[in-house]
């Protein structure tokens, strides 16, 4: 029982860091270039976490097959979710401009774009407990890291369409609980499931995560042309692959 409530702060704590980064980007007016730069250093920090830590633990634990069919299978998922919600006004969503639409439109999608992106992260954390009851700290961490640029930057758009403080951060509020119960979950459900599951699941996690990242952040990274994205995204994952070493 304790190792479930011990996945769910930790979900929560990295959810957390959304309001964070929402602080920021609401109450400060943060130059599009610097808000790029997190942008590519927060990418950086969670292709990382996907492909040091999620995809080699869930090839180590159920195989190839699991891990690849799982990663597949999550890029297909949230690629369908997010087309289906870009439709419905969402598209611009981690956007740190005033492409959001209008306050009186798109909530909704908005909002269940945002969980949509949040929910393969935590649920990450909580299977990562699986493997001895630990947290993996580097996962954490990199989840934590990456969450305040995707903040930042969301309320920096929703600021400049005209959404109110509480909208933005009773939304963030909102994910981070979600964020939470999620990785509560993840624990919680598949510590009873065969090792292939476990593996598939945590590959269907690290899938949703870089679809999103290719939908979502990579693009407002790169949204002003910053001439060094490339370098900062490549800080990023180097400080996160230095902190998984570090912690194993």
């Amino acid at each position: 029982m304790s190792g479930m409530w011990t996945a769910g702060f930790w979900g929560l704590f990295a959810g957390g860091a959304l309001l964070i980064g929402a602080a920021i980007g609401y109450g400060v007016r943060v130059p599009r270039r610097v808000t790029a730069a997190v942008m590519a250093f927060g990418s950086g920090v969670l292709l990382s976490a996907l492909s040091l830590e999620l995809m080699l633990e869930a090839f180590r634990s159920g195989g190839l097959a699991a891990a690849g069919g799982g990663f597949l299978l999550g890029a297909v998922l949230y690629t369908i979710a997010n087309a289906a919600l870009a439709g419905a006004g969402a598209k611009h969503r981690k956007r740190s401009t005033a492409r959001h639409p209008p306050a009186d439109t798109a909530g909704i999608a908005i909002a269940v774009g945002s969980l949509l992106d949040g929910i393969p992260e935590s649920i990450a954390i909580g299977l990562s407990m699986l493997d001895g009851g630990n947290i993996s700290l580097a996962t954490v961490t990199a989840i934590f890291l990456s969450n305040i640029p995707e903040g930042l930057s969301s309320s920096a758009g929703m600021r400049r369409a005209g959404r109110g403080p509480g909208y933005v951060f009773g939304l963030w509020a909102g994910i981070a609980v979600a964020s939470g119960l999620a990785a509560l979950c993840g624990f919680a459900v598949f510590r009873a499931f065969p090792p292939y599951v476990i593996a598939a699941t945590t590959g269907i996690a690290a899938g949703g995560i870089l679809a999103m990242l290719a939908d979502t952040m990579i693009p407002e990274a790169f949204e002003d042309t910053h001439t060094a994205a490339g370098l900062i995204t490549a800080a990023g994952f180097l400080i996160a692959f230095a902190i998984s070493v570090l912690a194993g």
